[in-house]
């Protein structure tokens, strides 16, 4: 519903365009101006002729990402042979993947069932804070993983040293901080400005990018520090990330044991698997211009990197890892699950 008030004569005229929104607009400076309540998210399906199945997909991936990372989460606590840093760090990741999806599914689906789409101001906010925090924590947690791996593999003998407890603590908490600080501000900044034109946001949640489209203020300063702070949050893991790796690569090379130089690509490899899923979506959403995408390839790769990235990490870690393989069938055999 739109509510169109005029300051010399008060009266109400409501709009059947946006029935499920409500916008307040008032006259300031012979500019309309507004102070929503509501967003309409366009939703997936809207770019998509078969609904049902994709909800139907995107259902199960979010069910399977659920359940996989809650029992590699479930599994890293309860077995002592999980108790090390790299399994740590893991089931950081995991939280991650858990959370990442819930914030964004959860309504989507509300909105498929109810035949519905609005979200309230706040919603909004919450989504675009809770995102950017995880998505900067995921993408800093990923280059301490490399850390983790090339201190393992170049410098085993220092390795119960330089990743000790209270170094794990801190590089999670760094994450962490660095997040909320990030999603602070960027949060504060993208609706601080004046959304006075469309309130329809082309997207299947409340980002950043899609939400700068429907302002009327000119955001051109704002979307090149985004640029910047991408450098920043992406680009330079990403490089630190490969300058590890690099490292580790050079030392798997020189190992004259079958065993441990496959062990040490099988470890690798997985967590450069995860590195691409994940940086792979972020490059594109936030570092491509907006000019170079569409709203359908701005929803895939959302999609892709909070719902079949944290649906793809459990399996990875689990199925090319032997020791979460051991845990597994050690769990299953103590429920008594496991066929005699």
């Amino acid at each position: 519903m739109k509510l169109i008030c005029h300051p010399t004569q008060p009266s109400f005229h409501w709009s059947p365009a946006l029935p499920a929104a409500r916008i307040f607009y008032v006259k300031m400076g012979g500019v309309n101006q507004s102070v929503t309540s509501d967003f309409l998210l366009v939703g997936l399906c809207s770019h998509s002729g078969s609904c049902p199945l994709l909800f139907s997909l995107v259902a199960a991936m979010f069910t399977l990402g659920l359940l996989g990372n809650t029992v590699l989460l479930f599994l890293i606590c309860m077995d002592p042979r999980l108790h090390t840093p790299m399994y740590f760090l893991l089931s950081q990741l995991s939280l991650l993947d858990v959370s990442f999806p819930l914030v964004t599914i959860p309504k989507m689906a509300s909105d498929f069932l109810q035949v519905g789409s609005s979200i309230t101001f706040g919603g909004c906010a919450a989504q675009i804070f809770f995102l950017t925090l995880l998505g900067v924590a995921e993408g800093i947690l990923l280059a301490l993983m490399s850390y983790d791996r090339y201190v393992a593999v170049c410098h085993p003998l220092r390795y119960p040293v330089l990743m000790k407890r209270q170094v794990c603590l801190l590089m999670v908490g760094c994450s962490w901080m660095a997040g909320v600080l990030n999603a602070s501000i960027q949060t504060s900044i993208t609706l601080h400005f004046t959304y006075c034109a469309s309130h329809t946001v082309d997207h299947f949640f409340c980002e950043v990018p899609a939400l700068l489209q429907l302002s009327c203020a000119d955001t051109s300063a704002y979307e090149l520090s985004l640029s910047i702070s991408g450098v920043l949050i992406l680009v330079l893991p990403l490089f630190l990330i490969a300058i590890s790796y690099g490292h580790v690569l050079r030392a798997v090379l020189r190992m004259r044991s079958e065993e441990a130089r496959r062990k040490a690509f099988t470890t690798c490899s997985s967590h450069i698997t995860v590195v691409g899923l994940f940086y792979g979506a972020a490059v594109f959403m936030y570092m491509v211009p907006g000019a170079y995408h569409s709203p359908q390839q701005d929803n895939v790769a959302s999609l892709f990197y909070s719902v079949i990235t944290p649906m793809l990490n459990p399996l990875i870690y689990s199925l090319r890892n032997r020791e979460v393989r051991m845990a597994l069938v050690k769990l299953i055999s103590r429920s008594g699950l496991r066929p005699k």
